[in-house]
């Protein structure tokens, strides 16, 4: 149906007229011109409750029906508008728990995560208080258990729809939205629901929220009037010991500002020894720095030296191997004579045995033929020409003696002078750890 607002309460253009007459003092009033209306203009529903879609409702001129079998969600457009107005109990929306209001999803569709609706109202005549046109609220419910109300979109809070909607009879608990149970405690009366629906209609209940609330305000205020009164009885009690403890915090007081002073003239003392110490320790760097680049320069020198008197032992080594090698080959030769000499000295030792057998026979035959003599001329040259081989290889022999005792002397020259750099070399590494 296609709802307006006639002063305040929702009304269907079949149940109430805009041109309806009211009796006052036998006298008929007209309200033709008095009427302002408020008109619904749209409804918002995605993941509430059977809409597993968005369902779009829009109540346009005229009238609006929505009809259809039992239990295709016609009772849930109504606990929809309920539910966007605020509706906190989960029983007048037919549910056992609030996450029952999301859709649960079927077995072709999956559940939805959020119930969300909103609902749209046209405010030409700014029944409302506000300065807009067209106002729509939103509530959305999400399955974590998280709510937020908007207002044309914007963040706010429940109080504040409840407020806006206070002077036009739209609650979710009003009569703006009726239903068959609120019909029968109309008729039958039922907690004075005949006299909610007047005031609703005269536009007194907001006064009576109001009073309400007004009394609960005095009612907490008398509350922490007593309050007051018992903490004023309290700190009467306790005033002495408030002012032994005022004085004992002034002396506090006191006392933390002399060791305040004391603390800071401590500390500038502290701080001007500490430079003190500060400027000789940075002398004492200073000084131990130059000592250092010193010692570095000292020490670069000598390991240059010592690089140097390495190269000259380097040098001095490969000379002696060298020589070492020439007097290697030298003693080979002499071994090489000396084996010569051997042979040479069998070679006479043979001969002077024949010599001496030679002589026996040339003495016992004496008088032997011409074939003897020749024999003996011939031994007495091979004599002499080995004696004068021998006397050769001698005079060689004594002349490689002497080639070789001179080497000999030059290599322990050579090797007492490698020892002696040697030692110098390592004293020098030594001086070197120490300073």
């Amino acid at each position: 149906m296609s709802p307006t607002v006639k002063c305040g309460l929702i009304v269907n253009k079949f149940d109430i007229s805009p041109r309806c007459r009211f009796r006052n003092n036998s006298k008929f009033v007209s309200l033709e011109k008095s009427v302002c209306y408020m008109q619904l203009t749209k409804l918002e529903i995605k993941g509430f409750k059977s809409f597993g879609d968005k369902v779009v409702i829009n109540f346009d001129e005229g009238i609006t029906g929505i009809v259809g079998p039992n239990g295709c969600g016609k009772s849930n457009v109504v606990d929809s508008i309920r539910w966007v107005l605020g509706e906190q109990k989960v029983k007048s929306l037919r549910s056992e728990k609030m996450d029952n209001i999301i859709f649960n999803g079927t077995k072709n569709r999956k559940p939805t995560q959020l119930a969300e609706v909103s609902l749209s109202f046209k405010n030409a005549k700014n029944l409302l208080p506000t300065e807009y046109s067209n106002v729509t609220i939103t509530r959305r419910y999400y399955r974590s258990g998280e709510s937020e109300y908007q207002l044309n979109g914007v963040t706010c809070r429940l109080k504040d729809i409840t407020s806006l909607f206070l002077d036009t009879g739209i609650a979710p608990n009003s009569y703006a939205i009726i239903e068959l149970g609120m019909v029968d405690n109309i008729l039958n009366d039922k907690d004075n629901s005949r006299r909610g629906l007047f005031e609703e209609a005269a536009g007194i209940s907001k006064f009576k929220i109001r009073k309400k609330e007004t009394l609960r305000k005095l009612n907490d205020t008398d509350a922490d009037l007593d309050r007051v009164e018992d903490l004023l009885f309290e700190i009467d009690k306790n005033l002495k010991s408030l002012e032994r403890q005022a004085k004992q915090a002034q002396k506090y007081y006191q006392v933390k500002e002399d060791y305040k002073t004391f603390s800071i003239e401590l500390a500038k003392t502290t701080l001007r020894q500490q430079k003190e110490k500060l400027e000789t320790l940075k002398k004492t760097t200073q000084n131990n720095n130059d000592k250092k680049i010193s010692l570095n320069k000292q020490l670069a020198e000598k390991e240059a030296q010592a690089e140097k008197a390495k190269a000259d032992l380097i040098n001095k080594e490969k000379t002696l191997a060298t020589r070492q090698k020439s007097l290697n080959e030298h003693v080979n030769k002499i071994r090489q004579y000396e084996s010569e000499k051997k042979i040479k000295n069998e070679r006479l030792r043979f001969l002077n045995d024949r010599s001496d057998n030679l002589k026996e026979i040339i003495e016992q035959d004496r008088k032997s033929s011409e074939r003897a003599s020749f024999s003996i001329s011939s031994l007495s040259k091979e004599k002499i020409t080995s004696e004068n081989i021998l006397s050769e290889v001698f005079h060689k022999l004594e002349t490689f003696k002497q080639d070789f005792e001179q080497e000999k002397t030059k290599n322990e020259a050579l090797k007492h002078e490698g020892e002696e750099l040697n030692q110098k070399l390592t004293n020098k590494k030594e001086e070197q750890i120490f300073h």
